[in-house]
């Protein structure tokens, strides 16, 4: 430790080390999203074309689903201290680089190493957090380090609007710096160096079999939807190397006395059921998100900074909930806390299926809010009982699985709320219009005649659009109930949680609340 650690009441040092790891959870969940809104500005400035501009997206999020998965091998080898301080120092440097970028073939390099040095920052600052805080305190912790992790793309298209429109697109870039800045000397002095493993070898025929099948599953998931799926040749290559990679990766860690991935891990009940559920939350967090956003935009015709303020109610009602779900869990067994979070879940989403094209503003912000509550509800308490009875030399292992099935859930969400809403508004386009011919008598009206002349051109567009209008509002509508269906799915899988262990010491319980309380405020 510093000097200045040393120095320092343990209290207000874990307060610090809270603060520094939270920063850099916000900072590297904010890139996940921010950039999004600022593609059709960058593509302008750096002479992109549209496949290329979308490389900004697929690099980064590639080199992340990559690098996350040797954090906690890095973190035990070199120690957990050293390699956050490198990895913050990277992603504020390349972020710098970023926002100089002069051409589209730097700013995908920048993108790449952002990605790879961003990677580690969500796993460490919660192995982070787990460690400053004791077992009965973890509630606590991880409901204020999940602020970040869910608030960082609820709010991040609405902070790059902003940006954008007020300043330039460089700034999406250059706002982590000042971050960055922070987070790096507050590790650098407040952070205990935790001890190293020089003795560990690096599986490099697992990483690289694991890298290879994790990043041709995120390119074809990136990627499907822009070429057509499995009617181009390039998704086929890619599920073929992906397949390839991970039976390679599974056949070698099963037959090798120190594999990459520490199997150990799913010995656990509960992490596996926190690794299930995550996967769940990656699926219907960004699954709603990529949906909600456009629905606000193109069919209800909102900007963007409008919709983003809509879309981040939804940070509200979470918010609320992470300060009050470590009090529940001393209440409330897990397994229950994370039912209501599914059922709240599964409720919103069924009242999204309700939808029109009128749905008023206030409908939007109140339904999300209770979403953002059900997700409160699972975050929280699915993070805490995926650590409670992991061994703390498998923490820094366990923090990068979780984030990782997180990103890959993401990316499958995404994948797969777009590509139905794709087939699905095709197919209802072809549904309707079938029925638009010279003997329908709602067309014969009056008034829908004169404004709908099917004898000129600008009535076929009109009737073209409209058309197209509700085969899109039908086809989100079904999105919603796929992922509410989904949700529901998940209810008979509580069964997975193991229930807390009981504790006997009232004093001790009181004394465990006390400093709950105190890590709230």
């Amino acid at each position: 430790m510093s000097p200045a650690g040393g120095r320092m009441a343990p209290k207000t040092r874990r307060m610090l080390i809270t603060v520094c790891a939270m920063t850099a959870t916000i900072m590297q969940a904010l890139d996940t999203t921010i950039a999004n809104v600022a593609l059709p500005y960058m593509q302008g400035s750096l002479s992109a074309s549209l496949d290329q501009i979308n490389w900004v997206l697929t690099s980064y999020i590639v080199a992340s689903a990559i690098m996350t998965a040797p954090v906690g091998w890095l973190a035990d080898r070199f120690g957990r201290k050293n390699v956050f301080i490198i990895c913050v120092a990277g992603f504020t440097i390349a972020s710098l680089l970023c926002a100089l970028a002069q051409n589209i073939e730097q700013m995908v390099l920048f993108r790449l190493l952002q990605g790879m040095a961003g990677a580690a920052l969500v796993p460490l600052s919660q192995s982070t957090l787990l460690d400053s805080y004791s077992a009965e305190e973890r509630g606590s912790a991880m409901a204020i380090w999940g602020v970040g992790v869910m608030m960082g793309p609820i709010m991040g298209p609405t902070l790059g609007a902003w940006l954008t429109d007020n300043y330039s697109w460089h700034w999406v870039f250059l706002i982590n710096l000042p971050i960055g800045i922070f987070t790096v000397l507050g590790m650098l002095f407040f952070m205990e160096k935790a001890p190293t493993q020089a003795h560990l070898r690096f599986d490099w025929f697992g990483f690289i079999g694991l890298a290879v099948g994790i990043g041709s599953l995120q390119l074809l998931l990136d990627r499907g939807e822009q070429v057509g799926w499995f009617g181009a040749t390039e998704i086929w290559i890619e599920t073929i190397v992906s397949v390839t990679g991970f039976y390679y990766f599974f056949a070698h860690s099963l037959t090798t006395p120190e594999p990459f991935v520490r199997f150990e891990l799913f010995k656990d009940r509960n992490f596996v059921s926190g690794v299930v559920f995550m996967v769940v939350i990656g699926v219907v967090l960004f699954g709603t998100m990529a949906l909600v956003t456009p629905f606000m935009q193109n069919l209800l015709g909102y900007p963007i900074q409008t919709a983003g303020f809509l879309l981040g109610s939804r940070g509200i009602g979470t918010l609320l909930t992470m300060m009050v779900a470590p009090r529940l869990m001393k209440l409330i067994q897990t397994r229950y806390l994370i039912l209501a979070g599914l059922l709240v879940t599964a409720g919103t989403l069924y009242e999204m299926t309700g939808w029109s094209l009128d749905v008023q503003q206030h409908t939007i912000v109140i339904t999300s809010i209770i979403q953002g509550v059900g997700l409160g509800l699972l975050f929280v308490p699915i993070t805490t009982a995926a650590f409670l009875t992991l061994p703390g030399q498998l923490r820094n292992g366990g923090t990068s699985m979780l984030t990782l099935v997180r990103n890959i859930g993401s990316s499958i969400g995404i994948s797969m709320v777009i590509a139905n809403l794709t087939s699905t508004t095709t197919y209802m386009h072809e549904r309707i219009g079938a029925g638009v011919t010279p003997f329908n008598d709602a067309l014969q009206m009056p008034d829908v005649a004169r404004t709908l002349n099917l004898a000129t051109d600008t009535g076929k567009a009109m009737l073209d659009g409209i058309i197209t209008q509700q085969a899109n509002l039908i086809a989100y509508l079904n999105d919603f109930k796929l992922l509410m269906w989904l949700t529901l799915l998940m209810v008979p899988l509580i069964v997975l949680i193991g229930p807390k262990p009981e504790r006997t010491d009232a004093a001790d319980d009181e004394e465990i609340m006390e400093d709950a309380v105190h890590a709230l405020d």
